[in-house]
C-alpha cells in the first residue's frame, strides 16, 4: 500500500480511530512504510482471535437457527395435519421423515445464501420455499407408508404443503430476527469509486441491513495491482476488524477487479461487488455458459401481451376483494372529512399515465380546498426539489387529512382508478404534469407500464429525489414479474404499519 493510498483511507468507525486498543501492536502495511494499529479481539479467557473467528461463528449460529426453525416447522406441520384430519397421533417413527426438509434446503443452498447478502430477507426466498415444501410434502407421502402408517390423502398432502410453507416462512423470519439481534453488526470496507462508496453508505443507513461501513478507500487509475495478494489486504482487514469487502470498480478493466476479489476472498472475508452494469439491466438476467465463457442474457424491455393480461387480472381480483373489505372504512372516512372541513370528500388531480395519457387520480381530500393555489407561495419550503414538491409538515393539510396521510388511507379511492384501468396496484409513480415535464429522453420509458398505487420507491422509507426515482421506476419496468408485484404489496403493508409516511 502506497503512502498516497493510505492517506486517502477514510475511517468512519470512531472505535478504530480513537480507541486505544489494549495491548495493541503495529503492523507495517506491505511496501508502504505506513503503519496502522492492529486491533485484537480479547475474550474473557484471554484468548485472542482474528476477525474471521467472529464472522464464522455468526454465520454458523445463523445457519443453526434457520435449520432449527425449518425442522420445527416441518414437525409441527406434520403433527397438526395428522391430528386435524382425525388421524390417530402420528407414530414417532413417522416423524423421522421430517429432517428431509433440512436436507432439501441444504441442497438448494438456503443455508448458505445469507453469507453472500447484506439484507437477509425471507420474502426473497418465498418462491423457493414454496417449491421445496411441496417436495417435502411429496417426500413425506412416500416415507410415511414405510413406517407402517396409512398413506396420506390428497387433503392431508395439500394441508401439509400449505402449513409447512406458512410455518417455514414465519419460522425463518423469527430465526433471522433473533440472529440479527444477537449478532454484532457486520463491518464493511468499501474499496473503489468514491461516489459509489458514498451512495452505498447512504443506502445502507436507510436499509434494514445489520451492517455498517467502517472505512472507505477510493482508488484512482489502476491501483488494484497493489491489492492483488491476500497479504496486501490482510493487515487492513485485521486492523479494521472487517467482515465484508465491498468493491466498487473504478475501471472497465475486469482483470484488476478479479484479482482484488480473489485477494479479499483469500483474506477470509465475505465479498460483494457494486457493478455499474446492473444499474441499467437490473437483476432480471440469465447467466449463460458458452464453453466456459460466462455471458449475461438481458430480457427485453416492457411486458408481453400475456404478461399485461396477467397483471391486469391480478389487479382486478385483489381490487375487487379489497373494495368489499374496506367499504365500511371508506364510508367512515368520508363522513369524517365532511365534518372536519368544507369541500368535497374526494380530490381529483390530473396525472400522467401509461404512454403519456392524462387521467384524473382520486384521493380523499386531505388539504384545504384552495391547496393548489397556495402551492406557489410554499415552494421555498419544498424538501425534495429536483422537479418534485414535498413538505413534511404541510400547512395546507387538515386535521383529518393529517391522520389519513399518516395511515395512507387518503390513497384508498385510487382503487377506483385501478378498476377503470387507469392505474395498477403496483407500478411507476404517476407524476403530475409539471413533474412529468422534468423526465426526458430514455427515462420516459418508465411510462411503458400503467402507474401504480404503490411501487418500489414508496417502500424505501426515505424521500427520493426525482432523478433516483426515475431510475428506480425504470428498473421496475425492466425487471417486472408478478412475484415482484406481490413482494412490493407486502412491503407496502409493512411500510404503512411502521408508519413509514410519518
Amino acid at each position: 500500500m502506497t503512502p498516497q493510498s493510505a492517506a486517502r483511507l477514510t475511517i468512519h468507525d470512531e472505535t478504530v480511530e480513537d480507541h486505544p486498543f489494549a495491548g495493541r501492536r503495529r503492523l507495517a502495511l506491505v511496501g508502504s512504510g505506513v503503519t496502522l494499529p492492529l486491533a485484537r479481539h480479547t475474550h474473557t479467557d484471554g484468548a485472542v482471535d482474528g476477525a474471521n473467528f467472529s464472522l464464522l461463528r455468526r454465520e454458523s449460529n445463523r445457519r443453526r437457527l434457520l435449520a432449527g426453525a425449518d425442522l420445527l416447522a416441518a414437525v409441527t406441520a406434520f403433527v397438526v395435519t395428522m391430528l386435524a384430519f382425525g388421524a390417530d397421533a402420528p407414530h414417532v417413527s413417522a416423524l423421522l421423515g421430517t429432517p428431509l426438509v433440512v436436507l432439501l434446503f441444504k441442497v438448494a443452498g438456503l443455508y448458505d445464501r445469507d453469507q453472500m447478502r447484506l439484507v437477509h430477507s425471507t420474502l426473497e426466498e418465498a418462491p423457493s420455499l414454496l417449491q421445496l415444501t411441496g417436495l417435502f410434502a411429496l417426500g413425506t407421502t412416500l416415507v410415511v407408508p414405510s413406517f407402517g402408517q396409512h398413506g396420506l390423502t390428497s387433503g392431508q398432502i395439500a394441508s401439509l404443503w400449505l402449513l409447512s410453507f406458512v410455518l417455514t416462512v414465519g419460522g425463518r423470519s423469527v430465526a433471522r430476527f433473533i440472529a440479527g439481534k444477537t449478532s454484532p453488526v457486520e463491518r464493511c470496507l468499501v474499496i473503489g469509486e468514491q461516489e459509489m462508496a458514498d451512495r452505498f453508505r447512504d443506502k445502507l443507513r436507510s436499509s434494514h441491513a445489520r451492517a455498517d461501513v467502517v472505512a472507505t478507500l477510493p482508488l484512482v487509475n489502476n491501483e488494484f495491482d497493489e491489492w492483488s495478494t491476500p497479504e496486501s489486504l490482510r493487515g487492513m482487514i485485521q486492523n479494521l476488524r472487517v467482515d465484508r469487502v465491498i468493491i466498487a470498480p473504478t475501471t472497465t478493466d475486469g482483470s484488476g477487479v478479479a484479482e482484488l476479489i480473489r485477494a479479499a476472498k483469500a483474506a477470509g472475508v465475505r465479498v460483494s461487488v457494486l457493478p455499474r452494469l446492473f444499474e441499467v439491466v437490473g437483476s432480471a438476467v440469465e447467466f449463460d455458459d458458452v464453453d466456459g465463457l460466462t455471458m449475461l442474457g438481458v430480457r427485453s424491455f416492457g411486458l408481453s401481451r400475456s404478461s399485461r393480461a396477467l397483471k391486469r387480472g391480478f389487479d382486478l381480483l385483489l381490487t375487487s376483494l379489497g373494495l368489499i373489505a374496506v367499504a365500511p372504512i371508506l364510508a367512515l372516512v368520508a363522513i369524517a372529512i365532511k365534518l372536519d372541513s368544507k369541500g368535497p370528500v374526494l380530490f381529483r388531480q390530473t396525472r400522467v399515465g401509461r404512454d403519456g395519457r392524462h387521467f384524473g387520480i382520486y384521493k380523499f381530500r386531505s388539504m384545504v380546498v384552495d391547496a393548489e393555489q397556495q402551492k406557489d407561495r410554499l415552494r421555498d419550503l419544498n424538501e425534495v426539489g429536483d422537479g418534485m414538491f414535498k413538505i413534511a409538515r404541510d400547512p395546507r393539510v387538515t386535521r383529518v387529512g393529517d391522520i389519513l396521510r399518516k395511515t395512507s388511507l387518503d390513497e384508498m379511492p385510487q382503487l377506483l382508478n385501478v378498476i377503470r384501468g387507469e392505474m395498477s396496484l403496483v407500478g411507476p409513480r404517476p407524476l403530475v404534469t409539471d413533474e412529468d415535464e422534468q423526465v426526458v429522453g430514455l427515462d420516459r420509458s418508465r411510462l411503458h407500464l400503467t402507474p401504480g398505487m404503490t411501487g418500489p420507491w414508496q417502500v424505501l422509507g426515505s424521500r427520493v429525489p426525482m432523478r433516483e426515482m426515475v431510475a428506480i421506476d425504470y428498473l421496475y419496468v425492466a425487471n417486472w414479474s408478478l412475484w415482484a408485484d406481490m413482494k412490493l404489496l407486502l412491503r407496502t403493508v409493512r411500510h404503512v404499519a411502521r408508519r413509514g409516511n410519518v
